[in-house]
């Protein structure tokens, strides 16, 4: 791609003369490479130059993610997974830290073992945590709040007592019901197709349990339940979480937009990098070529948004025919915003 360029474009690229590195020596560069420089470096470039004003609030995700065309390579000496922290609004990959995990050691054990590194990369300042029910650790929520943010984190079983004692709050047994909640604040969402609901959503906030639970931080639980149709039936599902922020710094719509957002890290980047980058049918297997180029997909990904760009494969279709405006994009003064 690169040799087909002309001289102006290859001067830009660092190449004065019409000799560019093949695809080998690529590979063998990106091998070399220390991954852990690599995503330090990218770190500091998406990192805005401010984070949001006095009573906004960011919402960061963090999420792993497997390389999965590589286990069919074991002992490749790089990590095949990754945990990324990815900004709601802005689309960026804040962070990535590879997970090393010993043979034998359960993903999500490892996984708790890097968050603190990942989380110690990012000024917390006016950002929310967010992230599913195996982030819901004591430490990683004092860890935050110490670093001045706070978090909005699912609930579920792998915590019991936290799990029971909001159970016992929001949806009660008929036989052990003694009082009813006294702090109540819900908010409704509709999503519509073709004239008619196809999901509902509704969060119920509760500050009762304030002076209650032992837990770094927290108040208020939540109540999200969700109903959807499915062809003729409908569905329903319900969760927990629980959150640092008080009534009046997060009201329950803001509430349920962060909860909400937190999927855009499945959405807008991991599905990204699959569908319209191939990493889970990459071959690249040696040294640290498979971190450097889960970087450099973040990379891409990020770049693109903090262009606002929506529709990834129809902009990487045009740049493929305009490769004068990827080279822009990327040398650019494009300026992320988070």
């Amino acid at each position: 791609m690169a040799a087909r360029q002309n001289a102006a474009a290859l001067a830009t690229l660092g190449f004065p003369t019409d000799q560019t590195p093949c695809q080998s020596t690529l590979q063998r560069l990106f091998a070399r490479l220390d991954g852990r420089l690599l995503a330090a470096a990218l770190t500091l470039c998406f990192t805005p130059d401010a984070v949001p004003g006095a009573g906004e609030l960011q919402g960061v995700a963090i999420d792993g993610k497997a390389q999965r065309g590589r286990l069919r390579f074991p002992g490749g000496g790089c990590p095949v997974h990754a945990l990324s922290a990815f900004c709601h609004e802005a689309g960026l990959v804040l962070a990535q830290e590879p997970i090393h995990a010993a043979t034998g050691t359960d993903r999500g054990e490892a996984a708790l073992t890097v968050a603190p590194a990942l989380l110690d990369r990012l000024d917390w300042h006016d950002r929310v945590l967010t992230g599913d029910a195996l982030f819901c650790q004591r430490d990683l929520c004092q860890q935050v709040l110490e670093a001045g943010g706070d978090y909005l984190l699912a609930v579920k079983q792998n915590q019991p007592a936290l799990f029971q004692d909001i159970g016992l709050l929001c949806d009660p047994p008929a036989a052990v019901r003694t009082r009813p909640v006294t702090d109540r604040r819900a908010v409704q969402t509709l999503d519509y197709g073709h004239g008619r609901t196809l999901e509902r959503r509704e969060l119920v906030a509760s500050t009762d349990l304030a002076d209650y639970l032992d837990w770094p931080g927290h108040a208020q639980v939540l109540r999200i339940e969700r109903t959807w149709r499915e062809g003729q039936t409908v569905k329903r599902a319900m969760h927990y979480a629980i959150t640092s922020l008080p009534p009046e710094r997060a009201a329950p719509a803001q509430l349920l937009a962060l909860k909400r957002g937190h999927w855009a890290i499945e959405n807008r980047l991991h599905r990204c990098k699959d569908v319209n980058l191939g990493e889970d049918a990459s071959l690249i297997h040696a040294g640290h070529g498979p971190q450097v180029m889960t970087l450099l997909r973040d990379a891409a990904i990020s770049l693109l948004h903090a262009a606002g760009v929506r529709q990834i494969a129809a902009r990487l279709r045009h740049h493929s025919q305009h490769p004068d405006q990827a080279i822009a994009l990327v040398l650019g003064s494009v300026s992320p915003r988070a």
